[in-house]
């Protein structure tokens, strides 16, 4: 890749990964003549990134093979007070030690994702603001910083307003402050480690422009901000630490078979975005399979290929594999290969399980598993052939369950169909 002849900035655009940009014109330039260093900030609420962090990590990835440096900040000392942007409602505050903790965990993750070992001008670097920030008094930050902010203007940001509207919860004043902690992040950096772009989720886009007026009012200097798509859950509310049912990088919290499931079962509207937003597959060839999975009587591939690339990337060949092992033997009639590992990982992901007794029959198990909502949809589904236990079909309505079906002597996989199955857990 000849990165001299190519526009980082018309890359990302092609690929829907920037919601908004300043200045672009001027930027464009700037990326063209030189080097920079840029930087996104990454605060620690919980001990683990999640998959709404990918977006932003593999753009600093993008811009160091294009030739520019990024400086990764994790916010050791943001992460105590909490950005409020477009949050429901206040989050919980956590002791320092505890975010020290999970500083340096989410530390180790973003390391797999950026080069900390390359040449002098891309090779990246991680911060933590809570080395400048405690270390800032609070009367000389008021005196030095605060001056150059107008609470008229703070209050009518949009992710402070809908807070302020919000009876039951408002706004702390350390969280309304945040956007001033961020502020002086940029120019901190800016100062020290000549800093001139931030790039962010678009929902970071207030705090990156305070910033850059920032830097323009106390340096007489130009910077710039980018922000990337939000990834959000089939509700529209966006990916975050501390809410439910999140997608985690780590793999003791979200397993990569969970991991591997979840973009497997992307839907057709959003995989082809996910395959610009996530890998460097060429556009051409996105579309050109976008085309061919239209047209083709078989399972789209889109699914599987986007499922690879990101467990692979995330977990590893390793991960990789056992994701698609658990996958294989599921879905493709091999239960017997499960082992008992994998069944206690099914477990721990909340693959639907039942706990039941000796002496059960099919039909109650069905009913009980939520398989069928009646013994008389059992006995029609055992009859035309739709239920498989251990991946073997049973045609006997009256079927007793017997010890031969316990795998590993407590568990037996019940499916109806080719995706509806539960995990019966045997007391």
């Amino acid at each position: 890749m000849n990165n001299k002849n190519l526009n980082i900035i018309q890359y990302l655009h092609e690929r829907n990964l920037i919601a908004q940009i300043t200045n672009k014109k001027s930027l464009i330039e700037t990326l063209k003549s030189k080097s920079i260093t840029l930087y996104c900030g990454f605060d620690p609420t919980s001990d683990s990134l999640h998959i709404g962090h990918l977006i932003p990590l593999l753009c600093l990835r993008q811009f160091q093979i294009f030739g520019h440096r990024p400086l990764i900040l994790i916010g050791g000392g943001t992460g105590l007070i909490g950005d409020p942007s477009f949050k429901e409602s206040r989050r919980n505050t956590n002791l320092i030690d505890i975010v020290q903790q999970w500083s340096e965990k989410i530390k180790r993750q973003i390391s797999l994702f950026v080069d900390c070992s390359c040449g002098p001008h891309s090779q990246a670097s991680i911060v933590n603001n809570y080395d400048w920030l405690s270390s800032i008094s609070f009367l000389t930050f008021l005196k030095d910083i605060g001056k150059f902010f107008s609470v008229n203007k703070m209050i009518n940001k949009d992710s402070i307003k809908k807070r302020l509207q919000k009876n039951n919860y408002g706004i702390s004043y350390s969280e309304f402050s945040y956007n001033l902690l961020q502020s002086y992040d940029f120019a901190h950096l800016y100062k020290n480690y000549n800093t001139i772009l931030q790039i962010g989720g678009s929902d970071q886009w207030g705090n990156i422009v305070s910033g850059i007026d920032l830097i323009r009012r106390i340096y007489k200097s130009t910077a710039y901000g980018l922000t990337v798509p939000l990834l959000t859950k089939s509700d529209n509310i966006k990916f975050g630490k501390t809410e439910k049912n999140t997608i985690w990088l780590d793999g003791k919290k979200t397993s990569p078979y969970k991991f591997y499931q979840y973009w497997i079962n992307s839907s057709d509207k959003e995989v082809y975005h996910f395959l610009k937003f996530f890998t460097n597959i060429d556009i051409d060839t996105i579309n050109i399979l976008k085309q061919k999975d239209s047209i083709s009587n078989s399972k789209p591939q889109a699914q599987t290929i986007l499922a690879e690339k990101l467990t692979r990337l995330v977990h590893g060949k390793k991960g990789l594999k056992t994701a698609q092992n658990i996958t294989n033997n599921l879905f493709m009639g091999q239960t017997h290969k499960l082992t008992l590992d994998d069944f206690e990982q099914l477990l721990q992901d909340g693959v639907p399980t039942v706990l039941l007794k000796s002496g059960i029959t099919l039909q109650q198990a069905l009913v009980a598993s939520n398989l069928v909502s009646s013994r008389t949809q059992a006995r029609e589904l055992i009859m035309s052939s739709s239920i498989t236990i251990n991946s073997k079909k049973q045609l006997k309505t009256e079927y007793v369950f017997h010890a031969t079906d316990r795998l590993y002597d407590r568990f037996t996989l019940l499916r109806r169909g080719k995706k509806n199955y539960c995990l019966i857990k045997w007391e």
